[in-house]
């Protein structure tokens, strides 16, 4: 049954995200009077549809993407026969290059438009929800933190000069506003103010790694228990708070995990509260130091909540999908320049179906919000300047707007076809790396 679910919540984000995408290259193309042959979700072989005029209206069997065939363009169907024949105006290869280049980039303007309207909606619904507190709760031991000389109870005033008012802010300047910047953050400690600098090498890309501060009333939460492993043989839940392991008090992830390494092969005391009761249950990790479970610090302290009006929200969607555009770009820079790990970075489709699930199961405001992040994920990677990519195909658009011709058909395909084996085998190592960390 938990198959099913994830199965289901994965077609429908990829569906969702395909269509959107699809769709911006497909309406494009119409309104600039090109002829679309096929418009398809999934990649080929065709399962069915239905031909409507020009158009095959169709759904392929493999549900990983999308396509819209446009006449007259070398494209991932290799399908280059009109090259044997002389221009049609209704043909890609006939149109002007500022048309072609709306056509190409559609697809990911309409991702970005999906993202901002369901922050919009988000903001106008849910309003704002910050956590109310600058005071760290917790230290990573090794962490950027530790090493710039944060201490726990250190109230955090300003970061680079801007006010800190909230937690959310804090994690907004550090990941967002000055990714990348040495950091000049205003502390209070024991009644006086100091300052802290922390240089840009020290906070780690956000998809990575966390730079080690935690605020104050947080709890470990188990988020997922894995099959066939220690922590399903001792019945814990999702859902349940961990209190305390081997007698030790514990209140959020990074605790847990390091005790439970630390006593790798041995049989230890597990504090759990589950529904309001305390549940003693001994728990025997690997001898890897594993249980098999997820786990996240979840905030529980104070929350402002701040409500928007409906055009009040739709700057804030605005402001959402501009941070976590930039957050995506400055994750795939840091891949580029090994400062993250690749491979905890990039997440195929089983991690998209678990996260997909967990968010849904939260409620439908987490799960659009999850189809949002993704949709501009998708944005980011299809503009990238990468053959059988939108954005490999703009730069050869780009090519033929500075010489003033085209580059050769034959070029053309061999590019794409280059492109499509490399795409086809990064796929292959993202699936073989959610398997590997499933």
């Amino acid at each position: 049954m938990e198959f099913v679910h994830s199965a289901f919540y994965f077609l429908i984000t990829i569906g969702v995200l395909v269509f959107i995408h699809e769709f911006g290259h497909f309406i494009a193309a119409k309104a600039c009077r090109m002829r679309v042959d096929r418009f398809s979700i999934g990649f080929p072989p065709r399962a069915f549809g239905k031909k409507i005029g020009e158009t095959d209206y169709c759904v392929s069997w493999i549900p990983v993407g999308g396509y819209v065939k446009i006449a007259g363009m070398v494209d991932e169907s290799f399908d280059t026969e009109f090259i044997n024949h002389p221009p049609e105006p209704w043909e890609f290869r006939s149109k002007p290059i500022w048309q072609r280049m709306i056509v190409i980039s559609a697809g990911v303007l309409m991702n970005l438009f999906l993202a901002i309207a369901i922050f919009w909606g988000i903001n106008y619904v849910n309003g704002g929800l910050f956590r109310q507190t600058t005071e760290v709760g917790y230290i990573v031991p090794a962490s950027g933190a530790e090493k710039a000389g944060f201490r726990e109870g250190d109230n955090i005033l300003a970061i680079n000069g801007e006010k800190i008012e909230h937690w959310d802010a804090i994690q907004s300047a550090m990941y967002v506003d000055f990714a990348g910047d040495d950091l000049s953050v205003d502390i209070e400690r024991g009644g006086a103010v100091q300052t802290i600098a922390v240089p840009h090498g020290m906070v780690p890309d956000i998809s990575d790694a966390s730079f080690g501060l935690l605020p104050t009333h947080t709890q470990a939460i188990v988020v997922d228990v894995l099959p066939n492993k220690p922590a399903e043989g001792a019945k814990v839940q999702s859902g349940d708070i961990i209190v305390s392991i081997d007698h030790q008090q514990v209140i959020n992830q990074f605790q847990v995990t390091r005790i439970i390494k630390a006593n790798a092969g041995k049989k230890i005391d597990f504090e759990l509260m589950r529904n309001s009761q305390l549940v003693l249950t001994p728990i025997m990790p690997t001898a890897e130091g594993l249980i098999g479970i997820s786990i996240e610090s979840r905030y529980v302290g104070p929350i402002v909540h701040v409500h928007y009006g409906l055009f009040e929200s739709f700057p804030k969607g605005l402001s959402d999908v501009l941070g976590a555009t930039k957050l995506f770009v400055s994750s795939i820079w840091h891949i580029v320049e090994r400062k993250a790990s690749f491979s905890k970075s990039v997440g195929g489709p089983i991690k998209i179906a678990q996260m997909a699930t967990r968010t849904a199961e939260i409620g439908l405001m987490s799960f659009l919000g999850f189809i949002a992040l993704l949709s501009i994920s998708l944005a980011v990677m299809n503009i990238l300047p990468f053959p059988a990519l939108d954005g490999g195909h703009l730069v050869m658009l780009v090519y033929e707007a500075i010489f003033r011709k085209p580059i050769p058909h034959k070029v053309q395909q061999t590019v794409q076809q280059a492109g499509v084996v490399l795409l086809l085998t990064f796929m292959a190592f993202v699936i073989y790396n959610d398997i590997t960390g499933f």
